[in-house]
């Protein structure tokens, strides 16, 4: 159930050349990435733009776009005639204030990837425009329960609180859209689409495939912070994944699977696990029944020196 509780300008605007869009079908966008930072001027060119019969493809990011990113973009960009990224480090979702401190702002080389995959708006806002009240905290926040109380729940109480309210504040000004999320934040995926079911928005919400290194390991904005051993000592998360989907194949019940992922990770003295777990692909609870015609998902998270990291993969169609 997902809840809503509450307790008692003009836009400026960077234009950079794109290429125009080619589609037939409807009246051609504009031709230039428009980089806005306020919500009116967000609001009225997405609105503009439906109102032109063109179809809107959204991108929520906090910046710090690689390879992964720029997936989603693309695959926005092939289904929808316009794409609009957002660009916010929410504060609201933070659980350390170190972590927020911490955590990459590079939005000069964001617009740069953001064209390069497809986009056609920015939305890049402050705290303030995105919280009126800040540094007060918003009183109003979305609440998903049960999706939102497990895993990632307990070691980040509050986080998605505030990542399922600042979804839902973009969503609403970028009206009606597809939304691109990818897997690997696949807690965040189920919580968004809970929350867009419950609340009616108007938003298709399409999962994407995880995008990975060469070796397996899941990109992350947070994968910069890890010197050379602990790059290396990551890869131990997919191939814990990998281990249990192969035990999971092999007839192993639901424990032995988790201890086999948990018995990769042990084998690396640089990762400190959190759990590892074999769960439902839609509710996210522990997986007793793995019979055939079930949803599946294999999620593992860890600390990889001051790095927390998680992964997952659909064990029956394994990366």
């Amino acid at each position: 159930m997902t809840s809503v509780s509450t307790v008692p300008a003009m836009s400026s605007v960077l234009s950079v050349p794109v290429p125009a869009a080619t589609r037939p079908t409807v009246a051609a966008p504009d031709v230039e990435m428009a980089v806005l930072d306020t919500v009116v001027g967000f609001t009225d060119r997405l609105d503009r733009e439906r109102r032109s019969g063109r179809t809107v493809g959204v991108v929520l990011t906090m910046g710090a776009l690689h390879r992964g990113h720029a997936s989603l973009i693309e695959r926005a960009a092939a289904e929808c005639d316009v794409v609009a990224v957002t660009v916010f480090v929410n504060p609201t979702q933070f659980v350390e204030s170190a972590d927020l401190d911490n955590y990459p702002r590079t939005l000069v080389d964001d617009l740069s990837v953001a064209e390069a995959a497809g986009a056609k708006v920015v939305f890049a806002p402050t705290v303030v425009e995105m919280y009126p009240g800040w540094p007060a905290p918003p009183a109003t926040s979305v609440s998903v329960h049960g999706l939102s109380e497990r895993w990632e729940g307990v070691s980040r109480p509050g986080h998605f609180d505030g990542m399922a309210t600042v979804v839902v504040k973009l969503l609403t000004m970028a009206g009606r859209c597809r939304a691109y999320f990818g897997e690997k934040d696949f807690q965040q995926l189920a919580i968004v689409r809970r929350t867009v079911r419950d609340l009616s928005l108007p938003v298709e919400v399409v999962g994407c495939t995880t995008v990975r290194e060469a070796d397996g390991l899941a990109l992350s904005s947070r994968n910069v912070r890890l010197d050379r051993q602990e790059r290396d000592a990551a890869t131990v998360l997919s191939a814990a994944l990998r281990a249990g989907a192969d035990a999971l194949s092999a007839g192993s019940d639901r424990s032995a699977v988790e201890s086999t992922m948990a018995d990769t990770v042990a084998k690396e003295p640089l990762v400190i696990l959190d759990y590892a777990a074999l769960v439902d692909a839609v509710d996210l609870e522990p997986a007793d029944d793995v019979t055939d015609g079930r949803t599946l998902r294999l999620i593992i998270a860890a600390s990889v020196g001051p790095v927390r990291l998680i992964d997952n993969i659909d064990p029956r169609r394994p990366a």
